[in-house]
């Protein structure tokens, strides 16, 4: 199937309430292109490079969704133009994404990324390290950023009560949280699941999905 029958083929079945982000790493921007004639406008990349050079060279009305593990050294690059950072796991990024904000006069709204896998490869805070962040003062003094949701990535195996536990103990966590709302924390995304495991993260909850390969087709 083309990319624009993966993509349309997707939206289908996606109820109303949840964002698709199409995971475009590594893909040539001819193929960013033809999703973007199909209708999409949310791109998410994992490399800062190749963020900013597809960022030059795409309609600028195109929304761009940082999602790998970003370094503070690399947060300026992006801090003049992307809409959402999907993986911040540390209060060390928050404050640097806030400084390039601050000197770009934007407010750029996050993701704090939970560790909900049983993978040592995967990142995240842990549910007492993200109330410590939401409930202190040096957090509430951020006015160049605002926390918008949760993320968190799934073990990657194919037992799929492991994986829906993951995602529910994720929408438990969001659940515990969203009721705390400041001005530059108003919780409303959980972003999980990904081309194999989607459907069942909306089913747990998801509002916001990051698919590629189930679009793009896989990578070489």
């Amino acid at each position: 199937m083309s990319i624009t029958n993966n993509l349309l083929n997707i939206k289908s079945q996606l109820p109303n309430n949840v964002t698709l982000v199409a995971v475009s790493k590594t893909k040539p921007v001819a193929d960013l292109m033809e999703a973007y004639h199909a209708g999409q406008r949310i791109f998410g990349e994992n490399y800062v490079q190749e963020l900013v050079e597809k960022y030059e060279a795409l309609p600028k009305d195109v929304q761009w969704h940082f999602i790998g593990h970003l370094q503070s050294r690399k947060a300026k690059l992006i801090a003049p133009f992307v809409n959402l950072i999907h993986g911040v796991d540390s209060f060390k990024l928050l404050e640097e994404i806030n400084k390039q904000a601050a000197k770009n006069n934007r407010v750029i709204d996050c993701l704090l990324q939970i560790f909900i896998a049983e993978e040592e490869t995967k990142f995240g805070l842990n549910e007492n390290e993200l109330n410590e962040v939401l409930n202190s003062e040096e957090f509430k003094n951020l006015e160049n950023i605002r926390i918008v949701g949760l993320m968190g990535m799934a073990t990657f195996t194919d037992n799929k009560d492991q994986i829906k536990k993951e995602f529910q103990n994720l929408k438990t966590i969001f659940d515990k949280v969203r009721q705390l709302k400041t001005e530059n924390c108003q919780l409303k995304t959980i972003s999980m699941g990904m081309s194999g495991d989607y459907q069942l993260a909306i089913e747990c909850g998801s509002t916001m999905v990051r698919i590629g390969s189930s679009i793009f087709g896989n990578r070489k």
